[in-house]
């Protein structure tokens, strides 16, 4: 809006508009600095071109003429000087969500935040929907408004004349006739127009109050926009513009309903425009993202006061900004002095939330309320529906957001699940049941002005359909792929296309982002123009998520997202109707026919799962590789040639071919190259096409099909498969559901409040008044530095025990990071307090510290971490704790691995102890493990040889004590803590040990880091 109101305020000036990324933006510059004509830079970026700080601080000086006289300002602009006028004036715009331009930007320029507010757009609602519905009277209240200014203008201009009559007389006012007849006409004109005007307020009332009934429609309008701009917080690609908003806002307008009393017709103007937006963002977001937005709006929706298809009556007070906060950060807390009154289900970090939670004024006794009845909360615990067992008199309407609250205290896994209820009770089933991408819709809601853009996810790749929909449209579709050098060619196709009106499709534009400004500067110049542009011509791109994307080209266009279909059901399904497998003549073109259509449906599963496997994170795969369709195409491929070509079914050459090539070949972990050539064993063998029913997993449910032959029987065995699969099919505990569920849990809450605004709106306190408290908390918690000078006196470097050195470098690595963060957070008052600039590294501990998440100041210095702030600061105290421990009482007999900042400098220290006491070359050595099942730390003493070491978890399995050995994890519980384990440096043996499993040791549950400069991974 701001580019368009500066454009038509400087039309009759000629305004001149540029962009810093046209080539000849410095010429039109100097042109317009020169003649005096206003000009518009759109489009910048936080930071501003050096070269145009002489014209921004008006750097001008006078030369003098060659008689002597003084010339004519000038400016300096790069090399060239020339003639500066003074009705020259620049405008600069940005379509930056929130631009943070720092002080030496903003002294030079006049800043205006042209965003629209609530209020603002509230009322251009109004006026649409009060023009829509009830003609007569915004046209009389439109000319009721041109009346009054009018006049207002009158009564100025009588004003004005009096004053000048009275101080143009000269003597006696009463002698001057003329002047009194002019008086006596202006009082009797201004009589008139006054008695005019309020006749006029009253009619303005009555058309107000009119105008009035349909606010409940604009107010509700104005909070669907604000929710939808917020998606862009969450994804660059989630741009939608005023203009898009508008238009759907019309289009409900003119929608016809048989309702005729006012109140039904704005339950229907309210109802069919959000189900409108509602469908409209669903196919522009990822799948991740559509339950994330229904909740958004919902949220919206209750704290302003909007329309809902299902009003609960508490629900008119609205939602406290601090239960909210508390909802989506997990509230912030050190230290939980209260006992746990069930700990043998209630988990320490259950039991904090639920104390953390207690401090909440809606939920205000919640802790003694446990303490007291702690039984009907296991029950609550154990339950399958746990938010409909919520003990009274939690489950009481009124606590609408209090419950889920309790829900990530008691069964944060259940939380999708409850907000799904929380939505659909509001606004309706249809809110969490997304509407089914269709191209045909997509392409409607198109013209040649508007691009249709791809947003691509791992595994999706929309040609095949949009080739197949081309074709059934008989349009000519032009197909370039960008990258180096292909941007000139792209332009030349796009501009040709525009003028054939054919279609045009630019892939991986994520590839090619120094030429999409080349790219926007098309959208923007040539395909609004009918000269240049047909009716029938489309403009299709295709890009992953980028920064850099243009935001015109986002605002102006249909964004679509086409992900590959969810569950292990729908994947299979897509690969038999997918070419080539759906072709009859290739399905039925193989020489064995029983070992190719059962071996095919191995492989379509094997595919399958190794998708879905990414949904349970670092469980599934410990990095998420973009497996596509084309892996399965050309293993579908080898598997027909192979069995064509061969006898005997080439079985090693087909488990190499797709575990170690076609799918092998992007996985770059050696563990996961070892899972999934044990994951393909299980599809790829004999055993799969000779014996009958041969199953996949120990239930009964996925098996091959032995009475299926044709395709049509396989796709039907496939279609009654069930819709959620258990994790045992994938090889998974059932606690992996629980994980699943916690990650998805966590990237709702996230994503919801990156879109909040970062000041709070609570009466009560700020949002700076909170980050104080917490800034003063951990300050207060923080231990002083370590004093190394003394520490080396009292352990100095000595070639036969290297511990001292570890020693000494983790106490110099924890000294940096303590510095960086007390450094930090002591900035971070000043800022609060006005008494120095708030840099933007500062701002960013800020907003850290008000939603519970470690800075990245710090984590740029910290040892490697997942865990929330309050976490956080309490094992880095516990860490250094422990080694003040050791400074004080000497070398632990037992060490905490896990509170070393560089475990593997303690590891080498250990072995090198070692291999220096017996002359052995450490390169001989490896460590040998016994872990001690019943010692205690107290108990143990220091080993003869090699150390002792606590603070592992199992993920994924557990310790059988009574065995010693692994085993199955306990269920609902992820994580097992391993016993005492006596690490013994031992040389290298010749043949690999058997009966032991070789686990991988991570730092953190993420399972992947990267290889750091000491040549170990981070992780």
């Amino acid at each position: 809006q701001a580019n368009k109101w500066i454009k038509n305020l400087e039309k009759p000036n000629k305004l001149m508009v540029v962009k810093l990324s046209d080539s000849d933006y410095l010429r039109t510059l100097e042109n317009c600095i020169t003649f005096g004509s206003p000009c518009l830079i759109e489009n910048i970026g936080e930071e501003l071109d050096p070269i145009l700080d002489p014209v921004l601080l008006k750097q001008t000086f006078r030369q003098t003429g060659d008689s002597g006289m003084s010339g004519a300002d000038y400016v300096r602009l790069g090399d060239n000087v020339f003639q500066y006028c003074k009705d020259f004036k620049l405008y600069l715009t940005t379509r930056l969500q929130n631009p943070h331009y720092m002080p030496e930007v903003s002294v030079k320029v006049t800043l205006i935040n042209f965003m629209i507010t609530p209020e603002a757009l509230e009322d251009q609602l109004l006026n649409l929907v009060a023009a829509k519905e009830e003609p007569e009277l915004e046209d009389k209240r439109n000319l009721l408004i041109s009346d009054s200014a009018d006049c207002k203008r009158k009564l100025k201009q009588i004003e004005d004349r009096i004053l000048e009559i009275l101080s143009a007389t000269k003597g006696n006012i009463l002698e001057d006739d003329g002047a009194i007849e002019i008086l006596s006409s202006s009082k009797t004109l201004a009589e008139e127009l006054s008695v005019k005007e309020e006749s006029s307020q009253d009619t303005q009332q009555h058309i107000t109050k009119v105008r009035n009934e349909y606010r409940p429609v604009a107010v509700h309008s104005s909070l669907m926009f604000f929710a939808v701009t917020s998606l862009a917080n969450i994804d660059p690609m989630y741009q939608f513009s005023l203009d898009w908003f508008i238009s759907l806002y019309i289009q409900t307008l003119n929608r016809k309903d048989f309702k005729t009393d006012l109140k039904n017709r704005i339950d229907f103007l309210n109802e069919f425009f959000t189900h409108s937006i509602y469908t409209n963002v669903c196919r522009s977001v990822f799948e991740k993202d559509k339950l994330l937005f229904s909740f958004l709006v919902t949220i919206s929706i209750i704290r302003g006061n909007g329309w809902l298809k299902h009003t609960v009556n508490v629900e008119t007070e609205g939602i406290e900004d601090e239960d909210l906060r508390y909802l989506l950060t997990d509230g912030f807390i050190l230290e939980n002095k209260h006992e746990n009154p069930a700990p043998d289900w209630l988990t320490p970090k259950s039991w904090s939330d639920i104390c953390r939670a207690s401090d909440l004024p809606s939920l205000a006794g919640l802790r003694e309320h446990v303490q007291r009845h702690y039984m009907r909360w296991q029950k609550m615990f154990n339950a399958l529906e746990p938010i409909k067992n919520i003990p009274e008199p939690w489950n009481e309407p009124k606590f609408h957001l209090q419950k889920l609250i309790l829900m990530r205290a008691v069964r944060p896994d259940k939380i999708t699940s409850a907000v799904i209820d929380f939505v659909g009770e509001r606004l309706g089933k249809e809110y969490v049941d997304p509407p089914t991408f269709q191209l045909e819709k997509s392409y409607a809601d198109s013209h040649c002005a508007s691009p249709l853009i791809f947003i691509l996810s791992p595994g999706s790749d929309p040609m095949a359909s949009l080739m197949k929909f081309a074709e059934l449209k008989q349009a000519s579709l032009v197909t370039i792929s960008l990258g180096q050098g292909q941007g000139p060619i792209a332009e030349k196709k796009v501009k040709a296309a525009c003028l054939a009106g054919d279609w045009v499709v630019l892939q991986n534009c994520h590839l090619a982002e120094s030429w999409l400004p080349v790219l926007e500067k098309l959208v923007q110049e040539v395909l609004p123009n009918p000269d240049l542009t047909k009716p029938d011509f489309r403009m299709w791109l295709t890009s992953y998520p980028s920064k850099n994307f243009p935001g015109y080209i986002l605002q102006s266009s249909v964004k679509m997202t086409n992900e590959p279909p969810k569950g292990l059901r729908n994947n299979i399904l897509r690969s038999y109707l997918s070419y080539p497998i759906s072709s009859s003549e290739f399905y039925k073109s193989c020489s064995k026919p029983l070992e190719w259509q059962r071996l095919l449906f191995s492989l379509c599963f094997f595919h399958a799962l190794v998708l879905e496997r990414r949904n349970y994170g670092p469980l599934g795969w410990n990095v998420p590789y973009q497996f596509t369709e084309a892996d399965l195409v050309i293993s579908v491929r080898q598997l027909q040639m192979f069995l064509n070509d061969y006898e005997k079914v080439p079985m090693d050459a087909l488990l190499y071919l797709t575990g170690e090539c076609n799918y092998g070949g992007r996985v770059t972990d050696d563990h996961d190259r070892r899972l999934i050539a044990s994951l393909l064993s299980n599809f790829y063998n004999h055993k799969s096409y000779r014996e009958q029913n041969y199953k996949f997993s120990e239930s009964e449910t996925y098996f091959v099909p032995a009475d299926a032959r044709e395709h049509a029987a396989f796709v039907d065995y496939v279609k009654n498969l069930p819709i959620e699969s258990e994790p045992g099919v994938f090889g998974l505990h059932d606690n992996a559901d629980i994980a699943r569920a916690y990650r998805e849990t966590n990237t709702l809450f996230e994503g919801v409040l990156k879109t909040l605004p970062k000041e709070g709106t609570s009466a009560s306190r700020g949002s700076s008044d909170i980050a104080l408290e917490l800034v003063s908390d951990i300050l207060e918690k923080l231990p002083p530095p370590f004093k190394i000078e003394e520490v080396l006196f009292k352990y100095p470097v000595q070639y036969d025990e290297s511990m001292n050195t570890v020693l000494l470098q983790e106490l110099g690595r924890f000294n940096i990071l303590l510095s960086v963060i007390r450094g930090s957070l002591t900035d971070l008052q000043k800022a609060i307090h006005g008494y120095v600039v708030q840099s933007v590294e500062i701002e960013e501990v800020y907003n850290s510290v008000l939603v519970g998440r470690v800075p990245a100041m710090w984590a740029s210095r910290s040892y490697l971490t997942r865990k929330p702030l309050g976490g956080y600061i309490l094992d880095l105290v516990h860490r250094i704790h422990f080694f003040n421990t050791w400074i004080k009482s000497g070398q632990p007999n037992v060490f905490w691995i896990s509170g070393f900042f560089f475990a593997q400098s303690f590891l080498t220290g250990a072995m090198q102890n070692y291999a220096r006491a017996n002359k052995i070359p450490i390169d001989h050595l490896v460590f040998t493990f016994n872990v001690m099942n019943s010692a205690e730390k107290n108990d143990l003493a220091k080993p003869s040889r090699g150390v002792y070491i606590d603070g592992l978890y199992l993920d994924g399995a557990r310790w059988d004590r009574k065995k010693e050995q692994l085993a199955e994890t306990i269920p609902k519980v992820l994580f097992d803590k391993m016993p005492i384990i006596w690490l013994m440096p031992s040389e290298r043996p010749e043949s690999a040990v058997e009966g032991v499993y070789n686990c991988p040791v991570y730092k953190t549950s993420a399972r992947r880091g990267h290889l750091s400069t000491t040549g170990h991974s981070t992780n």
